[in-house]
């Protein structure tokens, strides 16, 4: 008889303690008959009480449940690293803590993946629960990873998705500080698929997505995988030459036709404030690529992680 497959459900934990403990025993529920699971909850060092939650959880259910705690708040993106790099699983789900992607949809990203083979399988809703603000940063999100990332243009990118054993021990090979799961997966393969799920509204609390974690987010993506801002950095800097240049050209000429003309003032200080600006928005794309490079020559860690509870320690 063959083996169950063992599916690892990592789920960093930011003030879920409303939600978390319904959602591991839901899960438990759907999978415990139908495939080995063990669950990773990575507290990101909440401000409620996710913490003792958690921990009771681990408790009750140390055959399954993994925790760890982290030491101070590092973002989803990096408490999934965490959860992957303690994941044993052949199919590893990530989801998020808030409850509105139903358990019962594990199964459907599992199968999908199984039944073609693929290395990941994103979800994907028909319609959408999240906040109006949430939804305009998705698709600012998806408009940009088009850009950067290569990613097929109809690809919506969950955060409720599937990874198999192959990438997940490519994904935690990756040693910056500046995570973003899905730039790195882009990096890896190209055998994606896709499937539709539920999508439930959100029921307690609100998104912990603020203008700024966004704003970081998309900073990730935007510099930690492509040199394409040095490029366009140097492609603005060469149609502002240009612009200078014709304006130079334009100058002589109207010299050389009213020999009296005095050049005004504020013509000057356009030019001026148009190189200058360019010139500190090339150098501000530069020194965030080196200052990034610099921070992880020291080693900045990705997560770290203050108390650890499984039953394999």
């Amino acid at each position: 008889m063959e083996q169950k497959k063992l599916i690892s459900i990592v789920i960093p934990v930011y003030n879920g303690a409303e939600t978390i403990k319904n959602l591991v025993e839901k899960i438990i529920s759907v999978m415990k008959n139908r495939y080995q699971i063990e669950i990773i909850l990575v507290n990101d060092y909440s401000t409620d009480s996710s913490e003792d939650v958690c921990f009771n959880l681990y408790q009750q259910h140390n055959h399954i449940v993994k925790f760890y705690s982290l030491a101070k708040n590092v973002g989803e993106h990096n408490a999934v690293m965490a959860g992957l790099n303690y994941s044993n699983g052949d199919y590893v789900v990530i989801m998020d803590d808030d409850f509105q992607n139903p358990p019962d949809e594990i199964l459907t990203l599992i199968n999908h993946a199984i039944k073609h083979d693929y290395d990941v399988v994103y979800s994907y809703y028909n319609q959408k629960e999240h906040s109006l603000f949430r939804n305009i940063g998705s698709w600012f999100n998806g408009i940009i990873a088009n850009i950067m990332l290569d990613k097929p243009s109809e690809l919506y990118l969950s955060s409720f998705k599937v990874l198999n054993r192959f990438i997940v021990n490519e994904v935690i090979r990756y040693s910056s500080p500046f995570i973003y799961i899905d730039g790195i997966i882009f990096q890896i393969t190209s055998n994606i698929g896709k499937i539709e799920v539920k999508h439930n509204k959100r029921v307690i609390g609100k998104s912990n997505y603020t203008m700024k974690k966004l704003f970081l987010l998309w900073l990730n993506m935007f510099l930690s995988f492509s040199i394409l801002p040095l490029r366009m950095s140097a492609f603005l800097g060469s149609i502002i030459s240009c612009f200078g240049l014709i304006y130079a050209f334009i100058a002589i000429i109207e010299k050389f036709v009213n020999a009296e003309l005095i050049s005004g003032w504020t013509s000057l200080i356009v030019i001026i404030s148009i190189f200058s600006g360019a010139q500190l928005m090339c150098i501000g794309v530069i020194g965030e690529y080196v200052g990034r490079i610099f921070i992880s020559l020291n080693h900045k860690p990705q997560f770290t992680v203050r108390r650890g509870y499984s039953d394999e320690h």
